[in-house]
């Protein structure tokens, strides 16, 4: 049978390039960025592997403690995702694990030891500790002969095999991209029903309820939403519905007072829940019930502008892709610290746009929007970030800032997209120089005055302030209701959650 997962979306990260040959001994699969079973390349090459020499598949995911700032919010949406996806694994006849700690590659390696795997697929990331979490394992694998290789299952086209450098732009990126999706955008096979299950070394059983009771404790700064359910099961009754009822709208997509024009997938992309590869496939089949333009633009920013996002954090210099010097093109740089020293309008604490305590009503607006509802409109977020920019000390401040709000509130917090989108409205990337002015110099400017004019703000402000009052009322009850969903889905939220309830 030919092996599900084409070899080029892998590549080794040991000296021994090729794949251990052993009878006995499970392929793991290091899960991390791609937290599902189905339509997942790399479980799917783990598959491969497995049956190539009638070996277990162990899918092994390692919790930390803490990571950039994470809370209740962002822990817990992972944690009921992974319960869903232990049930899912063992239905399929894998054997899911979790180590703990934050040193991912030497508790990997234990268990890797324990186990007796000799052979360990691990989801690609382009962000900076993943990059050091994988070669710390393959330095220590190789040590006892273990082979080591990373999958790129987030992205439609592996990001080495789309470029091998950092790219202008979308218009460079994106003609790339087409020329491969004949080979790369096609349908997943299943998971294969014949696999062996694990008879090994005793894997300890995870205790859900201790791990979520202490994430949610640790983290209760920032508590939980109540709007997205969590779990592959959720993903793609959010996909199905989008492609049903909803991207007829996506055109009107720029509109914040028409949220039900956005897909609302992110949260779930974010935590690989669900595949971009998947959305892109059942979107392509509803082009008849939505435009085919309206097809093209989901595509867009799905496709192409996610994938612009990983190659930039991968290949940017010296993968600084949260500061300035991330930034290649020095008239950015320039202009910027030019102007540095421009008199700003105002000047705002973190605490005070923290808590959405400044002059401006559509600023605040989405501000609390991220905060209660761990997520913004996409619109709100260009406008957000480049005020922070007029309203701090200096642009650095405004970078460290904007990632921080970014990162603390929202679900998908933390991404290749959260960080593209701050450097391209504080520090230009992926943009180009405009008419120079106080403050911004040749960045990118967003008015007040020029905003109101593209949709109706009180609107928007009135769909906030409901969502912030009913996130409040769950906060402070604790019930895991549907009452702050920010009306962008019409599925019956709670018939996804007893479907989810059901797999766990």
């Amino acid at each position: 049978m030919a092996p599900a997962c084409s070899k080029k979306r892998v590549r080794a990260l040991t000296s021994n390039t090729e794949p251990m040959a052993s009878a006995t001994a499970p392929v793991m699969y290091w899960m991390s960025r791609d937290q599902r079973v189905d339509d997942n390349w790399a479980l799917l090459r783990a598959c491969d592997l497995a049956r190539e020499r009638g070996a277990p598949v162990v899918i092994a995911f390692n919790l930390l403690t803490k990571y950039l700032g994470a809370g209740a919010r962002q822990f817990g949406f992972m944690l009921r995702g992974l319960r869903e996806l232990e049930a899912k694994a063992r239905a399929a006849k894998a054997t899911f694990a979790m180590t703990y700690g934050d040193e991912p590659a030497a508790a990997i390696d234990a268990l890797a030891k324990k186990i007796g795997a000799k052979t360990i697929v691990c989801d690609f990331s382009p962000l900076r500790d993943g990059v050091r979490w994988r070669k710390d394992l393959a330095v220590l694998s190789e040590k006892r002969g273990a082979h080591v290789e990373e999958c790129d299952a987030h992205n439609v086209v592996p990001c080495w095999e789309a470029s091998d450098k950092l790219e202008v732009g979308a218009r460079t990126l994106r003609g790339r991209l087409a020329k491969r999706y004949p080979e790369f955008l096609k349908e997943f096979p299943a998971i294969p029903d014949d696999l062996v299950e694990y008879d090994g070394p005793a894997i300890d059983a995870v205790k859900w309820d201790d791990l979520l009771a202490e994430a949610l404790k640790r983290g209760e700064a920032v508590p939980e939403v109540t709007w997205a359910i969590p779990g592959e099961t959720a993903a793609r009754a959010v996909l199905d519905d989008f492609v049903a009822n909803r991207m007829k709208l996506y055109e009107k997509r720029n509109d914040p007072s028409k949220p039900r024009a956005l897909s609302g997938l992110s949260p779930w992309l974010h935590f690989g829940q669900i595949s971009a590869q998947r959305c892109a496939l059942e979107a392509k089949k509803a082009v008849g019930k939505a435009s085919p333009a309206a097809y093209d633009s989901f595509f867009e920013e799905l496709v192409v502008r996610r994938e612009l996002a990983d190659n930039f954090c991968y290949y940017c210099p010296g993968q600084k892709y949260d500061e300035m010097e991330g930034q290649k093109y020095d008239w950015a740089k320039d202009t910027l610290r030019a102007h540095a020293g421009d008199k700003r309008p105002y000047i705002y604490t973190l605490e005070q746009l923290e808590r959405a305590q400044t002059h401006d009503d559509l600023w605040n607006a989405a501000q609390r929007e991220l905060r209660y509802g761990g997520k913004m409109h996409g619109f709100c977020r260009m406008y957000w970030a480049k005020k922070i920019l007029e309203w701090t000390e200096s642009p650095e401040q405004a970078l460290k800032w904007s990632i921080y709000l970014n990162d603390t509130y929202s679900l998908d917090g933390r991404d290749p997209s959260g960080y593209v989108g701050c450097m391209w409205s504080i520090v230009g990337v992926h943009d180009q120089g405009w008419k120079e002015r106080e403050v911004f110099g040749k960045i990118r400017y967003m008015a007040y005055d020029s905003t109101k004019k593209k949709f109706n703000i009180p609107d928007y402000i009135a769909r906030v302030n409901a969502l912030v009052k009913a996130a409040k009322s769950d906060f402070k009850t604790g019930e895991k209701s549907s009452a702050a969903n920010p009306g962008l889905f019409s599925i019956d939220v709670s018939g996804v959650k007893r479907k989810a309830d059901a797999m766990a």
